[in-house]
């Protein structure tokens, strides 16, 4: 399978990663709805215990909209999709003991951490798209933060960046049905 044929193979199977993305934003939602509405703390873990739900989430989509929210065996870009999974989490209990000190820096901290796996899926789905995702959520991460930005503004960003992007994927992943349009769309 050349490098091609697997990104092809994981947009194909993950709808270009929209559902995913989309998923992600309802995370951020709801964290966002606890953060005004309850305390720092059940914001923070509405996030961490919602980031479990992305996945599942994501591939029920993926096969609500006809995706098989799966790759074909022997797909190396699965493989690095799991690892970039496991630097994420590696990454949690920094992020969940600076929200104990600092409960306005948890957010921001998890939209780099995210915008830097994001990195990854340029690579992983061949699409120069998530170049933009990760480093808009990386330097919202950061400017929330060199700002001081309250807790909920940090929320809020992640829900609606994620939002906005995860419509746009699903946008760039119907118009990228043909050969000839995922070379255009996705950089291939």
């Amino acid at each position: 399978m050349s490098v091609t044929q697997a990104q092809a193979d994981m947009r194909q199977g993950y709808h270009s990663g929209a559902t995913g993305i989309l998923a992600s934003a309802l995370a951020w939602s709801v964290a966002a709805g606890f953060a005004a509405l309850a305390s720092p703390q059940q914001a923070v873990w509405a996030l961490l215990v919602g980031g479990m739900f992305i996945h599942p989430v994501g591939l029920l989509a993926c096969k609500l909209l006809g995706s098989r929210g799966a790759h074909a065996k022997g797909n190396p870009f699965g493989l690095l999709a799991g690892a970039s999974t496991f630097w994420l989490i590696f990454c949690l209990p920094i992020a969940y003991l600076l929200s104990l000190h600092w409960p306005g820096l948890f957010f921001p901290a998890m939209l780099l951490v995210i915008g830097g796996r994001y990195l990854v899926f340029a690579t992983i789905y061949g699409m120069r798209f998530y170049w933009i995702l990760g480093l808009v959520l990386a330097a919202a991460g950061f400017a929330l933060a060199a700002l001081g930005a309250p807790l909920l503004a940090g929320a809020l960003a992640g829900a609606l960046l994620e939002a906005l992007f995860g419509i746009a994927c699903l946008v760039l992943h119907r118009r990228g049905a043909g050969p000839e349009a995922e070379t255009r769309l996705h950089g291939a």
